[in-house]
């Protein structure tokens, strides 16, 4: 009678532990499930947007001269710039509001980009554009390398000052420097070269 008792005991401890195994605690973290959505971490990347996207930038006679990367950091949109076969000295470099680049003028482009409807320049009280960059300088050679930083603007979709939503948003150079204070674009004169950056 004691081993019949002994065995019984032994079963029902082997179902309970089984039926405990097969049933994970609410409590379990998904490293503990076996199966994940696996829509979720898509979702969330879509969310986010891309941390780089590349732009070409062509001139005025539809000649490619260069490219730009534009990278997301927490301090905001960092651009690499590399071209060449543009006229030595310092020009105005700006975002424009219009992700289109149809030479010889630009004027698709439109305005800076400014969700924020600020005034031009960084010497204005009352700007600057979002799209407002520093001048870059270009060598004797015609080329330039340099780095800029918008610190007003993003990749991510969704937000009021995102560089891809919409009809997207175009990196321009012009002819002259910019004086960063002259409305509308710091008389930097015409528009040389241009860059889609994003656009629907």
């Amino acid at each position: 009678m004691l081993n019949k008792n002994w065995l019984l005991g032994c079963v029902l401890t082997f179902f309970v532990i089984t039926l405990a195994a097969c049933n994970p605690s609410p409590d379990a973290t998904p490293e503990q499930q076996e199966t994940e959505d696996p829509g979720v971490e898509t979702s969330k990347a879509a969310e986010a947007g891309p941390e780089q996207v590349e732009t070409t930038l062509i001139n005025s006679e539809n000649e490619t001269i260069g490219s730009a990367v534009l990278t997301e950091k927490p301090d905001g949109v960092h651009i690499k710039l590399e071209a060449k076969d543009l006229p030595p000295g310092k020009h105005g470099f700006h975002i424009h509001e219009k992700g289109v680049c149809e030479p010889p003028s630009f004027k698709s482009a439109g305005g800076h980009f400014n969700p924020t409807n600020k005034e031009h320049g960084f010497d204005n009280p009352e700007g600057p554009h979002a799209g407002d960059l520093l001048n870059i300088e270009v060598s004797k050679s015609g080329t330039v390398m340099t780095e800029a930083l918008a610190d007003k603007v993003t990749l991510k979709p969704d937000q009021p000052n995102s560089l891809l939503d919409g009809e997207g948003t175009a990196l321009m150079i012009h002819a002259k420097a910019d004086d960063y204070k002259s409305q509308p674009a710091g008389d930097a004169g015409d528009r040389i070269a241009c860059g889609v950056i994003g656009a629907e």
